[in-house]
C-alpha cells in the first residue's frame, strides 16, 4: 500500500469516526474468510458497518480528529483489528455474542468499545454491553411508568360500583317520566235533571 492509498484509508476512517458516536474494536484473528463473510452479513442485517484496517492507520485517523478524546483506545490497537460502527451502542455487542455462540468459538473478541465518549476495555465487558438500554428502550420505559398510574385510575373508574348519588338522577328521571294518576272527578248533575227535581218540590198534593 503506497502513501496515497494509506491516506485514502485514513480519510475514510476519519469520516466513519466522525459519523458514528459508537464503535467497537474487535480482534478477528484466526477467523476464516467464510466466517468473516458471515460476520459481515450479521452486521449488515443490524445496520452495523464493519471495516478491517491496519492499527497504525486507525490510530492516525483518531489522532487527527481528537487525540485526547480517543487516547483511551490506543492500547487496544494490536493484532488483527476489525472496527464495528453503529448508531446503537449495544448492537455490535449483541452481534459478537450471538456469532460466537453460533460458531461455538471465542472470536471475534472485544478489545475496546467507544460509546458516546465512554470507553470500555476488555472482552470481559461484552456481557454488560449487551444489556445496555438504547434511547428508544429508555423512552419506552419512561412512558410506561407515566402511563401506569393513569391506567390504574381509568380501570378503577370503569370497574367501580355506582353510588346512591349516581343512581338518584336516574330514579328522578324515571319518576318524572311516569304519568301521575288523576283522581276521578264526580260528574255534575245535568241541568235538566236539576230543574225537574226543583219543579217536583214546588208542587203540593191536592186535598
Amino acid at each position: 500500500m503506497n502513501k496515497e492509498e494509506k491516506q485514502e484509508v485514513i480519510e475514510t476512517l476519519k469520516n466513519k469516526f466522525s459519523q458514528y458516536s459508537n464503535f467497537y474494536i474487535t480482534d478477528t484473528e484466526s477467523l476464516s474468510v467464510a466466517q468473516i463473510t458471515n460476520l459481515r452479513r450479521h452486521c449488515f442485517d443490524k445496520q452495523v458497518e464493519m471495516k478491517v484496517a491496519k492499527n497504525t492507520l486507525i490510530k492516525k485517523a483518531l489522532e487527527s480528529l481528537d487525540n485526547e478524546k480517543y487516547s483511551g483506545v490506543y492500547d487496544s490497537l494490536h493484532k488483527v483489528t476489525a472496527l464495528m460502527f453503529s448508531e446503537s451502542p449495544k448492537d455490535p455487542a449483541v452481534i459478537i455474542s450471538s456469532f460466537r455462540k453460533a460458531q461455538n468459538g471465542e472470536k471475534p473478541t472485544l478489545k475496546a468499545a467507544f460509546l458516546n465518549g465512554d470507553i470500555f476495555v476488555g472482552d470481559n465487558q461484552l456481557i454488560n454491553l449487551t444489556k445496555i438500554k438504547t434511547k428508544n428502550e429508555l423512552i419506552g420505559e419512561v412512558i410506561g411508568l407515566l402511563m401506569s398510574p393513569i391506567q390504574r385510575v381509568i380501570g378503577a373508574l370503569q370497574n367501580r360500583p355506582e353510588t346512591a348519588e349516581e343512581k338518584a338522577p336516574e330514579a328522578k328521571a324515571a319518576t318524572s317520566a311516569s304519568p301521575k294518576a288523576e283522581a276521578p272527578k264526580e260528574e255534575a248533575p245535568k241541568a235538566e235533571e236539576a230543574k225537574t227535581a226543583s219543579g217536583d218540590a214546588e208542587k203540593t198534593p191536592e186535598a
